[in-house]
């Protein structure tokens, strides 16, 4: 009877962990993707400009694929906002300044 219930409990821990895994790996995904689609155009007009030493960097193409590359670095934290609930609930607590019940103990007992 019992190796019924641990088997039970094992299938539930196991289809969690995989749950985990999973959008881990979408998440792992969407990031590459972006990092890919924000990099590439500032990597190519570098290397235009190694081929072309004539070229100038004044071209609002170049411009706008470094707000591209820039956009990637600040908008990369949000993604992991997005998917990870642990990672919500801390920027919720640090957000509305909500004490921990550590804090609340210590504040308590002072």
């Amino acid at each position: 009877m019992m190796a019924g219930h641990s088997a039970a409990g094992s299938s539930t821990t196991q289809t969690q962990s995989n749950q985990i895994q999973t959008s881990v790996i979408k998440t792992m995904i969407l990031v590459s993707t972006f990092y890919a689609a924000a990099w590439l155009p500032i990597n190519v007009f570098y290397v235009y400009f190694m081929v072309n030493p004539n070229a100038s960097f004044i071209s609002t193409q170049y411009y706008v694929a470094v707000f591209l590359s820039f956009f990637y670095t600040c908008a990369n934290p949000f993604i992991y906002v997005m998917k990870f609930d642990p990672v919500k609930k801390v920027l919720r607590n640090i957000i509305f300044c909500k004490k921990t019940p550590n804090q609340q103990a210590v504040a308590g007992g002072t």
